[in-house]
């Protein structure tokens, strides 16, 4: 199992990952650090671990909102999808009572033509 060493904070961490995972375990760790340090502008020493725990609770916000915005989205498509299935239903009907219309025509139409051609 692979191992990386990643820093948050000014502090390096070894931390060990699946092959092929360590760029998105740096990747992660960097926005780790990167909320810290946001954080830390804004709030200045406050303390290492509420500074992690405030960062902790603004990226389990973001994850809540985007799973929210996913589940709207997941609903929207759904209706859609329901919507279109419905469109084609109705629209398979339309053209089934057509061809039934038309096969009635013409049926009409080659019974005229019959008494027209018997009456001849």
């Amino acid at each position: 199992m692979p191992q990386i060493v990643v820093t948050i904070d000014g502090k390096t961490y070894r931390m060990a990952c699946a092959e092929g995972e360590e760029q998105h375990l740096e990747t992660l760790a960097a926005d780790v650090d990167g909320k810290i340090a946001e954080l830390r502008g804004s709030f200045g020493q406050i303390g290492d671990l509420r500074l992690t725990v405030m960062a902790a609770i603004m990226a389990t916000d973001q994850l809540h909102e985007a799973r929210r915005r996913l589940a709207e989205l997941q609903a929207r498509l759904d209706a859609d999808v329901t919507a279109r299935a419905a469109g084609e239903a109705g629209e398979a009907t339309t053209r089934e009572e057509f061809a039934r219309t038309l096969d009635e025509t013409a049926a009409s139409i080659e019974r005229i033509s019959a008494k027209l051609a018997g009456g001849q």
